[in-house]
């Protein structure tokens, strides 16, 4: 394996390791045994923890990036693209319901621990907030865009919280049915109109 394609390997399992697990419970010791390889070829391509981590943090931006892409390729309309992230709920649901949103829960950890990487992995949740509310833009509704995106982010952290703690795919469908009403009626409304994300 060449050294790009080991780095890459280190960097993709330590993602999974993160997530898994959390980003403080997981040593360059486990890191290294699940990739396979001696400790020092693993300091040969990360010196320090906190360096493995930005790595990852950059990893799931060009990942979130590329996914929100092909969401823009494949969606006819802005409602459809926006769909695909209410429902990636479902689509991520066995993930989700044993270790969280993995945006959400690196963030949190990170917050708690008072991380310089905080901001970073925030950013992430910024990809999702500023292509919403684009989406949202596109069908008119261009004063109450970005609040509109919060209100469909902050809804899509608490179900996958609740999905964690209950583990109930039947809330988990509920939840995604109604945020996509909620998102047809928004679609439908005048944009002139006020925001009605106060009232769900």
């Amino acid at each position: 394996m060449s050294g790009q394609k080991t780095r890459d390997f280190i960097v993709q399992t330590a993602d999974d390791l993160f997530y898994r697990q959390g980003f403080e419970a997981t040593s360059f010791a486990d890191i290294a045994a699940a990739v396979g390889i001696s400790r020092g070829n693993f300091y040969y391509h990360f010196k320090a923890k906190d360096d493995l981590l930005e790595a990852v943090v950059a990893r799931r931006m060009a990942n979130t990036s590329e996914m929100l892409q092909d969401w823009e390729v494949a969606g006819e309309d802005p409602e459809e693209r926006i769909r695909n992230f209410i429902q990636i709920l479902i689509r991520n649901r066995d993930k989700i319901e044993q270790f969280g949103c993995p945006v959400g829960s690196l963030s949190t950890e990170l917050a708690k621990l008072n991380h310089e990487a905080q901001d970073e992995a925030v950013r992430i949740f910024t990809l999702f907030r500023v292509w919403l509310r684009r989406q949202f833009e596109r069908f008119g509704r261009e004063t109450d865009a970005d609040a509109l995106a919060m209100h469909l982010l902050v809804r899509s952290q608490g179900v996958a919280t609740l999905s964690a703690a209950y583990r109930d795919p039947a809330f988990v469908e509920r939840e995604v049915a109604s945020m996509c009403a909620w998102l047809a009626a928004e679609t439908a409304r005048d944009a002139s109109a006020p925001s009605s994300t106060d009232q769900n």
